[in-house]
């Protein structure tokens, strides 16, 4: 095989799974690690990747705001698997702040059926599918974000001071284990620290695509975050630093 046309059958890896390893490539393409890196290094200098430790990411431009039906259509198993584990950290009689997103609109609908359960939200989508269920639903005013569905400016913010919960289930774009979590939108991310600092416990839900990203507006640093539902392919040393930190993993 050419360079060229192993670069390319990298970038469709890329596209199909949204990140690739330096190990697997190498086995995959009976190459050395050596040039499978050479080859990420020149896939980076050209856009199409992002050099991560030990492989590569699929590159995504740090104002990238993807529409919730486009994000439905990823990593859609990995999500559902996520849902299921934080439905079951949940108990009756208690106050879950979910914030927009596929993932946490997947958590919304593997809690329908908890009693005694209320749910506040700044998704429009989320608060139309829990409507006529046993689930009471506080949805935020605000202004709408036609792109994720959600409600935020000072409206919102403003409404969720006055709130208090016992678990928030936050969804991000990007999580850099020591930048922290991160989203495209300014006043999403503004939405979302108030949301930290009304819960008790904030567990990020998120598949392993998103490690090692950074989007343009900073959330919290991950020391805001008590525990991450993930999956089995998050990298390892971003595991590892998370538990170091002593927040807990959860893989699914």
């Amino acid at each position: 095989m050419l360079n060229e046309e192993r670069r390319r059958a990298i970038v469709k890896i890329l596209n199909r799974e949204g990140r690739v390893l330096v190990t697997t490539l190498a086995r995959q393409f009976k190459t050395s690690q050596v040039t499978i890196r050479k080859d990420l290094d020149i896939l980076q200098s050209q856009g199409l990747a992002y050099r991560s430790h030990g492989g590569a990411l699929l590159s995504e431009g740090v104002l990238e705001d993807p529409t919730l039906r486009e994000k439905e259509k990823l990593h859609h198993k990995e999500k559902l698997r996520i849902a299921a584990a934080a439905a079951g950290m949940v108990k009756e009689g208690q106050v879950v702040i979910l914030d927009s997103g596929t993932t946490t609109t997947a958590i919304a609908r593997a809690l329908r059926a908890v009693r005694k359960l209320t749910i506040v939200t700044n998704a429009v989508n989320i608060a139309a599918d829990l409507a006529g269920t046993e689930v009471e639903v506080i949805l935020t005013g605000g202004t709408l974000r036609k792109n994720s569905f959600s409600l935020v400016g000072p409206i919102a913010e403003e409404m969720l001071r006055y709130l208090h919960a016992d678990i928030l289930f936050l969804g991000v774009d990007g999580f850099d284990v020591h930048y922290g979590l991160s989203t495209p939108n300014l006043l999403e991310a503004k939405v979302n620290r108030i949301m930290v600092e009304m819960a008790k416990r904030t567990v990020a839900v998120c598949d392993s695509s998103k490690f090692g990203r950074r989007s343009l507006s900073h959330i919290v640093p991950p020391s805001a975050v008590h525990e991450v539902i993930t999956d089995h392919r998050i990298p390892k040393h971003d595991l590892r630093s998370l538990r170091d930190a002593g927040i807990e993993v959860k893989l699914v």
